[in-house]
């Protein structure tokens, strides 16, 4: 039953997962989150530590304590965000990275990266009222639109600009998660317009409309890259589809949730495996499976893409059921951790706990339970 499974990854994303982030995945002298945990908790030191993830955490962290105020979660709150403004935040603009002794590793600014800022620092001063969040916040959006905007649309990859980068949606699609988030906490309309100008990258750039698919990669005039302008992301398509149905409620247009409809269509018929899960990559032209694995994170973006799409109520509850048992029978290990990677037949691969993934899995989760207090008010 649908409440059974969902029980079930509640308790193991709350009681487990986060509970052992928290107390094993922070450094506890210097309050920042290790990059990578191997299964047994302990650390799986990688040569680096990314704002991406410092944030990511934040995030977690703070929006869990929403849903549930335990104090062990608040208390990693201050420390993680005095981290990350205090190391990442140099010559008033944002750096990639750290080495394991907290020196400065790479020093570019990252549009997927300030993209984090945004959404964690929503959630921090949603959470804690700190308004040094909001200063921040402000600063980061400047930045974006003074020194990492383009003409053609968008924004480039890292500052400093590299003219000849390849283009991606996918640092887009979380710069308009951020902006999203930014704007319901603050009600800043430079945040609202930031949205509206993102949503028409979606539609013009990103989506082919003959195969109704969404591509990745694309050369700095926005045609597709010709190595890898074919690969397309099932996972993505539905990370998009949660996003646009949630910039409706802010700049409503149909014309986006048309889009988002459109590619629920696509990467549920070509993007789901027969055996469970969701392949990895498909190829855009042929809609054949180009990498059959199945990473835990474009389950948790399908469970997202559920709760939106405008199907009838039985057909929901079926697919979310299926997914949350899928997540339970696959990725979900006794100790809280969890399958990074299944192979085309479900065997996990051996892999380590990225820093990065519970941002996926809890929010995944997160909104299966907002949908479900919907539903059963």
């Amino acid at each position: 039953m649908l409440n059974d499974s969902l029980s079930g990854c509640q308790s193991f994303v709350f009681e487990q997962l986060l509970e052992n982030w928290a107390k094993y995945g922070i450094n506890p002298e210097h309050g920042f989150s290790y990059e990578s945990m191997n299964h047994d908790w302990s650390v799986n030191s990688v040569g680096r530590l990314r704002l991406l993830t410092q944030c990511r955490q934040l995030y977690t962290l703070s929006h869990a304590y929403q849903l549930e105020a335990k104090s062990k979660w608040y208390e990693k709150l201050l420390p993680l965000f005095d981290f990350i403004t205090n190391h990442y935040f140099q010559e008033g603009r944002w750096i990639f990275s750290l080495n394991d002794d907290l020196s400065i590793q790479e020093k570019q600014s990252d549009a997927y990266a300030l993209a984090f800022v945004l959404l964690s620092f929503s959630y921090y001063y949603q959470v804690t009222q700190d308004k040094k969040a909001l200063h921040y916040m402000e600063k980061t959006h400047h930045f974006l639109i003074t020194n990492m905007q383009t003409s053609t649309g968008g924004f480039y990859e890292s500052y400093p600009i590299d003219i000849n980068q390849t283009r991606r949606q996918n640092p887009h699609m979380h710069l308009l998660e951020g902006y999203i988030a930014a704007f319901n906490t603050t009600q800043n309309e430079d945040y609202k317009n930031a949205i509206k100008s993102l949503l028409p990258l979606a539609l013009e750039r990103f989506y082919d409309k003959k195969t109704k698919t969404l591509r990745e990669f694309f050369n700095s005039d926005w045609t597709l890259d010709t190595k890898t302008g074919n690969q397309v992301e099932p996972g993505h398509h539905f990370e998009w589809v949660w996003l646009l149905y949630e910039a409706n409620k802010i700049a409503p247009n149909k014309d986006y949730t048309d889009l988002a409809q459109h590619l629920w269509s696509t990467a549920t018929r070509h993007g789901l495996a027969a055996n469970g899960g969701v392949y990895n990559q498909i190829d855009g032209n042929t809609y054949l499976p180009i990498d059959k694995e199945k990473r835990i994170w474009p389950i948790t973006e399908y469970l997202k893409a559920v709760t939106v799409i405008p199907i009838g109520k039985e057909e929901k509850n079926h697919r979310i059921e299926n997914a949350l048992s899928f997540l339970q029978s696959y990725y979900f290990l006794e100790n809280g951790g969890w399958n990074e990677y299944l192979n085309e037949d479900n065997t996990p691969k051996d892999y380590p706990l990225p820093g990065t993934s519970s941002y996926h899995i809890f929010l995944g989760l997160a909104e299966v339970i907002r949908w479900s207090n919907t539903v059963n008010k």
